[in-house]
């Protein structure tokens, strides 16, 4: 079912391991389980889509299903959950980062689907600006930005970051001892949000744009104002600066996400996360997340 996991390197016990020097220890981290050992995975990320045409994720333990974002249709959904061997009826909660339409554009039709158990986790800001229909859904848990809070087996701590929503959040994820970030859409990384990201063992992290493409790319003038601003979107070059300063050491796999299909090129952010990877020696696995497959399974 799960063909296709991330290797990093073997030990004789059957698990994956990398050997992380952070400031002045080091400190041995397990990483990826085999299932060639006859153990099942404890944790598993996958980027089902990533793009301005849509987003969503599935974070998942054996015991709690996390669906990260709706900006797909639900049919589309679900095939893509069926294609790595999920189902939609088995989500447990449904987690929303901000309002725009590729985030959140199949989530009414998930919040009326009486087939469906998962509660919708949404800062309290962003719900008034759903179209629910008639009433919102019963299964809402609004919480507050900034806010920790627990799903089943995985903690959560939301945080807020810079882009031109009502209350736009990111998350961190830690379970099993696992932890995984997820921060997209975002004009520039502050403070605050490094802070979140540290100590991660994944991270999918936005590269949307390529400076030189968008000036002479075919958006108006007004949106590429908006994209490059502040509480735009993240270009290459600033997702470079923080890889080269600021990515913790103990990353074993990064996703690069919500690439711009007008104004970014898969291999151009490859060249870039590459070239700074290998110049503070990292041997962090590169993933690229994009609009129309979901990526590999990330098993740990």
């Amino acid at each position: 079912m799960w063909k296709r996991s991330v290797v990093l390197k073997l030990r004789g016990d059957g698990i994956l391991y990398e050997q992380l020097q952070h400031h002045f220890y080091h400190t041995v981290r397990a990483c990826c389980i085999l299932k060639s050992q006859g153990r099942r995975p404890i944790v598993k990320f996958c980027a089902l889509a990533s793009g301005s045409s849509g987003n969503a994720a599935l974070l998942a333990t054996e015991n709690t299903r996390i669906l990260l974002d709706a900006g797909l249709s639900m049919r589309e959904i679900s095939k893509r959950l069926a294609s790595i061997g999920e189902r939609l009826e088995d989500i447990d909660a449904i987690l929303i980062t901000h309002e725009h339409s590729d985030h959140v554009s199949g989530l009414p039709v998930l919040a009326r689907n009486q087939n469906l158990r998962a509660e919708i986790f949404i800062s309290r800001l962003t719900e008034p600006a759903i179209d629910w229909g008639e009433r919102p859904p019963s299964r809402l848990e609004p919480f507050q930005a900034g806010a920790a809070f627990r799903i089943g087996d995985i903690d959560v701590q939301s945080f807020g970051i810079p882009h031109d929503a009502l209350d736009p959040v990111g998350f961190r994820f830690e379970t099993q001892g696992i932890r995984i970030g997820v921060v997209t859409d975002l004009g520039y990384i502050p403070e605050s949000v490094k802070f979140h990201l540290r100590r991660m063992d994944l991270l999918l992290l936005e590269a949307n744009h390529d400076l030189d493409m968008l000036k002479v790319g075919p958006y108006p003038w007004s949106v590429k104002q908006r994209v490059m601003s502040r509480v735009g979107h993240l270009s290459n070059l600033v997702m470079s600066d923080y890889l080269l300063g600021d990515l913790d050491s103990s990353t074993a796999c990064l996703v690069l996400g919500h690439i711009s299909e007008q104004n970014n090129h898969p291999e151009i952010v490859r060249l870039v996360a590459t070239q700074a990877l290998e110049s503070r020696g990292l041997e962090t696995r590169l993933s690229l997340a994009t609009q129309s497959t979901p990526t590999e399974v990330f098993q740990f």
